[in-house]
């Protein structure tokens, strides 16, 4: 099973180096690269001997009121911090305009509005065009270069590069950009004298993956047939306490597994500052938090004669089904925050998941034939009884 997941969750990521040029209008570059997400692409030409980067940033409009945005954090790899230059059209003019701005936290808590400002970066010059030139205009698909002539470092060829669009300005005020996976990935550590990107957008990817075929098999799957064996094998008779151990061992292994995928997903959460799925998050630690309750449980599991047993069984009812509910639910939503709404992958969750519901139904149905049946013969057997006992007395009257 982890095989199959692992199969429906990869998907081939676009190359770096495939689909760019380094041609444009007005210059020629040495090298180019195809960014990660968004189709978006770079091309540049480095002078190591003043430590000169000339660059064109290729993005496309997803609205014709909307803007286009590349920068570069000198830090590290993330939108806080990022020196950006952000192109849209100008509210008056309707044209073109190119304007630097610089990312700090309150702009990602949304709290202060995105105001321009210089840039405390050695930026040489910078400018903005619309394929097709002059008579060109800001449209949905739209195709943008921002060039940009930058001095770095000496002695150091890495920048952290940062790209976005959105979809409205707020008179010259972008506002927040999309937050599918592919806007908030939207970031890359590139060498621009070798032309290699870094892995650590790939690191995230990987980790992202990894957390959710870790969570569908434990959360969405392991503890449905915990459930199930708990429900249906405990009946019969021949097991005697085997049904106990298959079922405490399933569902012991799904929450050891569930808390890895847990861990990571915290880790992710680490790695990602500003990042938040409000719901799916939530759902996960009470699911986690259930889960250690239903662990916690058995170390105070009265026996069978104990007056609070039943008391015991209620509760290790409830809280385990509720469990079950919301883990097999946040997966799903795990799948939609993923962007894999429409994936294989969910496809093939799905269709596991229904094989557990299918048997467990074809069980439940079983289980009320058998109960039925057995209720027949009591009664047939009561009625046998008394039919016997009233001959009995006649016969001595």
């Amino acid at each position: 099973m982890l095989v199959f997941f692992l199969l429906l969750f990869s998907h081939p990521h676009k190359a770096f180096s495939a689909h760019c040029t380094t041609i444009t209008a007005t210059k020629t570059y040495e090298k180019c690269m195809m960014l990660p997400t968004q189709q978006a692409s770079m091309a540049w030409t480095f002078h190591p001997h003043n430590a000169t980067l000339d660059l064109v940033f290729f993005g496309t409009f997803i609205s014709p009121s909307g803007w286009v945005g590349w920068g570069i954090n000198p830090k590290t790899s993330e939108m806080t911090g990022t020196r950006a230059l952000i192109a849209f059209p100008d509210p008056n003019s309707g044209q073109l305009v190119l304007l630097p701005y610089i990312i700090d936290p309150t702009v990602k808590l949304q709290s202060t509005p995105l105001l321009s400002r210089p840039l405390d970066i050695h930026l040489l010059s910078s400018s903005a065009t619309l394929y097709g030139g002059k008579m060109a205009t800001i449209h949905n698909g739209a195709t943008i270069q921002i060039y940009a002539t930058l001095k770095l470092v000496p002695n150091r060829t890495r920048i952290h590069c940062v790209w976005n669009r959105g979809l409205y300005v707020q008179g010259y005020s972008p506002t927040i950009h999309p937050t599918t996976t592919n806007d908030l990935s939207s970031m890359a550590t590139i060498d621009v004298l070798s032309a290699s990107a870094s892995a650590d957008h790939n690191n995230v990817q990987t980790l992202k993956t990894v957390h959710g075929i870790m969570n569908a098999i434990s959360w969405g799957i392991m503890l449905p047939i915990g459930a199930v064996t708990a429900r249906y094998l405990r009946h019969i008779q021949s097991l005697g306490p085997t049904w106990f151990y298959v079922h405490a061992g399933v569902q012991l292994s799904a929450y050891f597994i569930g808390t890895v995928g847990f861990a990571i997903g915290i880790r992710l959460g680490e790695l990602s500052p500003g990042v938040t799925y409000g719901l799916h998050r939530k759902l996960g630690f009470a699911a986690f938090c259930l889960g250690g309750l239903q662990t916690l449980a058995l170390l105070f599991r009265p026996k069978t004669t104990h007056k609070f047993r039943k008391y015991w069984k209620s509760y290790h009812h409830f809280v385990g089904y509720a469990c079950v509910v919301l883990g097999v639910v946040n997966v799903f939503q795990g799948f939609e925050v993923m962007g894999e709404g429409r994936s294989y992958a969910k496809l093939g969750y799905c269709l596991s998941l229904s094989t557990v519901f299918g048997v467990c139904m074809a069980l439940e149905v079983n289980g009320w034939v058998v109960f039925c049946r057995k209720a027949k013969e009591e009664k047939m057997k009561r009625e046998g009884l008394v039919s016997g006992y009233d001959k009995d007395s006649g016969s001595h009257s």
